[in-house]
């Protein structure tokens, strides 16, 4: 399997401004920026992008996790947060809350451990990953 996208640049890195277009177009064109990236600005960023994909991959994994152990989980819910610091993504913090019938806290600490070391998002980042984690 293969994913692709594609970005655009015109200008220079403050002054300028770019777009984004994912191969599903679920991204299409989408504008990115300096304002979008280090201030408030209009738009999306790659700090933003990784942390949705981290939070979705990190879910999914858990859920295959969960099932894989014998339990159906009812509801995940991840934020992921990753922090930008002097040019380098330093860290991925994933909140999780999850509802899983039967499933115990312990149990499941140990299951977010597995899929947030697990998950392949995980594998690529260069960056301190930590979780906290509630199970309701």
């Amino acid at each position: 399997m293969k994913r692709s996208a594609s970005a655009n640049w015109q200008g220079t890195g403050k002054e300028g401004k770019g777009n984004l277009t994912t191969q599903s177009t679920v991204l299409n064109k989408t504008q990115y920026s300096y304002g979008s990236r280090f201030e408030e600005g209009v738009g999306t960023n790659p700090e933003e992008l990784i942390a949705a994909a981290h939070a979705g991959c990190f879910t999914m994994k858990l859920s295959f996790v969960i099932t894989g152990a014998g339990f159906t989980p009812g509801n995940i819910d991840t934020k992921c947060t990753i922090t930008l610091e002097n040019g380098a993504i330093t860290t991925s913090h994933l909140e999780v809350t999850a509802s899983v019938p039967g499933l115990d806290a312990a149990k499941f600490a140990e299951f977010v451990k597995d899929a947030e070391a697990n998950c392949p998002v995980s594998k690529v980042l260069n960056a301190t990953i930590t979780s906290d984690a509630k199970l309701v």
